[in-house]
């Protein structure tokens, strides 16, 4: 299956894409999905956004689907679907 990802702020410039499409396979999750993020871009992704085993993103990134935070779903066990749209998003801080 097809899925879109979206991304916005800091995590745009460290892949330096808005957008692209994965193919997965029919089971998969959102964490499959960012394990794929995490080979394809590595260690940077590792450090900012997800590290496999890990329960959530880390801090400062957030995940939706389809519109819906992750953690209003099923967190990273979130499963996927064929055309479903992953925005992952650096959440803003500072003042």
């Amino acid at each position: 299956m097809k899925v879109r990802v979206q991304y916005l702020g800091y995590i745009k410039n460290m892949v330096n894409k808005r957008e692209e499409e994965f193919e997965l396979g029919e089971e998969a999750s959102l964490s499959d999905l960012l394990n794929k993020l995490a080979g394809v871009y590595g260690k940077a992704f590792r450090k900012e956004v997800y590290e496999s085993g890990l329960k959530d993103v880390k801090t400062g990134f957030s995940v939706t689907v389809n519109g819906v935070l992750m953690g209003q779903l099923g967190g990273v066990d979130t499963k996927l679907g064929e055309g479903d749209n992953v925005i992952l998003m650096s959440l803003m801080s500072g003042g």
